[in-house]
């Protein structure tokens, strides 16, 4: 997620011909399956007897109740928001200047909760903070009546955005800079203030607006933890979807959350572009450095304090819950998920059968985003005559990130509604939900492999291409092996995303063919202890899915690889 990477190439020199032949895969893609799902199940709640229904949109925004939803869509955002970058940003100073055993290995860790699904965020917090949980059992406190567990929650699955943005641009900062300063008589924190601080000001900026994003959009968690009086925009949307079928009232929501996406996305590249022009940056390596003085000491530790209580203790919770059964600790629950019928008739298969068929998914989705996101990738980088083509590829890289701010919910029920004819008829199909996961993978394929690729200096594929290389030939030699382990993060992230998608997936997994999220949700939807203790066991094992895909990452990370 380093934002701040100061490009030492432009791209590569091409023509129309060679950008639209790259971008046709994408383009086809995200037209048949994001645009035209979305599109079908928003037409299908405001065109009615031949003709366009404007007035229900006036109808459901001056709603009371609407009113209410998109209240608290909008200041839980907002709060979440500005406790994360609180929270956060010590954090980021130490993952960036200071240099300490196992800095590594936590950097990993603090990434963890960012790709673990929001169904097992929403699980270890219940584990914590809801009825019964360990709160609850010590104190007698229980932070799960209101809007505190959710606003804990958000600031847990948001911390590593922080991090790695404002934290992956301050470690490249030259802090020779900032020691001039100091030289000329400014005080440390004067210093700071005049040269730092405005240098930070647009990766904050950024961070603060994907954050926002991320909690404006929030479904697993608010689900979870905010029961039935808290629901955000996306919350509604399954509601009006699938328990009232309201689709007018749940297209007029897709399109205000549409519209709202599309501006913070615009937001959030302005502001990207203004940073990637302003900054000069030097090797991360070169900046981090041991804890001097007892302040720094003191930080470090507060901030290892304040990783283990905030994003290590609800992750161990949750383990300890999944163990915890009614003779004491055991493996009485995972034995459990062996059997369909120990769930009390929730699934039709057994529980442990979620494990292999999510796997399987992420795979697909995983193969399916590389082969969407690779060509959207080079095409990206591509420099040429502007016009009409150079518009189109903004319009490409604008859509590549849409799915990750649009309601899964619309996705998923837009899958039923529209794939339901030839030639395009797969609603019986198993492969609706690796097709639904790469959407969410996309994005992250593409933010991955961009900053490498244009870091690839551009005489190399000119020298090869004047030895009479072909395009292909060039890609091979000199671009594949540069971007190989690019390639590779950016496949683990996408299987990690695919691997925890629940929005899109809840409609569209088939009941003999639920995956880890899904059988999660089911499972706590069902009252009882021994429901309970397998949906625990269940987040755990995913939990542990997602730990060890983000661990294999870190083995091969590259200081460009992540955009995101």
């Amino acid at each position: 997620m380093d934002l701040g990477r100061r490009e030492v190439s432009t791209g590569i020199r091409a023509g129309t011909a060679p950008r639209l032949a790259l971008v046709a895969v994408p383009a086809v893609f995200l037209a048949l399956f994001f645009a035209y799902p979305v599109a079908a199940i928003t037409a299908r709640g405001l065109y009615d007897g031949g003709r366009w229904r404007p007035d229900r949109i006036a109808a459901v925004l001056t709603d009371p109740d609407i009113a209410g939803v998109v209240w608290f869509t909008l200041w839980q955002a907002a709060a979440s928001t500005a406790l994360t970058l609180l929270l956060a940003l010590p954090g980021a100073y130490v993952m960036a200047r200071l240099d300490f055993p196992g800095r590594r290995m936590l950097r990993a860790a603090v990434t963890v909760p960012f790709v673990l699904p929001t169904v097992v965020v929403g699980s270890a917090f219940l584990a914590l903070l809801g009825r019964g949980g360990l709160l609850d059992q010590w104190w007698g406190v229980r932070l799960d009546t209101g809007v505190t567990a959710i606003l804990l929650a958000h600031v847990f699955f948001n911390y590593a955005v922080v991090v790695r943005i404002v934290g992956g641009l301050w470690a490249q900062l030259d802090p020779r800079q900032e020691e001039a300063a100091r030289v000329l008589g400014a005080s440390r924190w004067a210093a700071w203030r005049t040269v730092t601080l405005p240098a930070l000001v647009p990766s904050v900026a950024a961070a603060a607006l994907m954050v926002f994003l991320f909690t404006f959009t929030s479904f697993g968690v608010v689900q979870i933890l905010g029961g039935p009086r808290y629901a955000t925009l996306e919350v509604e949307i399954y509601r009006q979807t699938a328990q009232l079928l309201d689709l007018p009232t749940a297209a007029v929501l897709t399109l205000l959350q549409f519209a709202s996406v599309a501006a913070l996305m615009a937001f959030h590249s302005r502001s990207l572009r203004r940073r990637r022009t302003a900054l000069g940056l030097v090797d991360a390596a070169r900046t981090a450095r041991r804890p001097r003085g007892a302040g720094q000491r003191a930080l470090l530790a507060g901030v290892l304090v304040q990783i283990a209580v905030l994003l290590l203790a609800p992750l161990a919770v949750l383990a300890e819950r999944s163990l915890s059964g009614p003779d004491g600790y055991g493996l009485h629950h995972y034995r459990a998920l062996g059997s369909a019928d120990a769930a009390g008739g929730t699934f039709t298969v057994a529980p442990l059968e979620a494990v292999g068929n999510s796997l399987a998914y992420a795979a697909t989705a995983t193969a399916v985003a590389l082969v969407v996101g690779v060509p959207a990738a080079v095409a990206l980088t591509l420099r040429g005559p502007g016009g009409r083509a150079g518009r189109l590829l903004r319009g490409l890289d604008a859509l590549l990130m849409l799915p990750l701010g649009t309601s899964a919910v619309t996705v998923g029920f837009g899958f039923l509604i529209a794939l339901d004819a030839p030639p395009l008829d797969l609603r019986s199909s198993w492969i609706l939900v690796p097709l639904a996961q790469a959407l969410v993978g996309i994005p992250f394929v593409v933010r991955t492999l961009l900053p490498v690729l244009r870091a690839v200096d551009t005489r190399l594929r000119e020298a090869a291409a004047v030895l009479g290389a072909s395009p292909p030939r060039v890609w091979r030699e000199v671009d594949l092996p540069l971007v190989r382990r690019a390639l590779l993060v950016a496949a683990g992230f996408a299987f990690a995303v695919s691997l925890g998608e629940f929005g899109a997936t809840v409609f569209i997994a088939r009941a003999d063919a639920p995956t880890l999220p899904v059988a999660v949700a089911r499972l706590l939807g069902r009252a009882g202890e021994a429901s309970y203790g397998q949906a625990m066991a269940l987040s755990t094992i995913l939990m542990l899915l997602c730990a060890a895909t983000l661990l294999a990452l870190e083995g091969v990370r590259t200081d460009r690889s992540g955009e995101l």
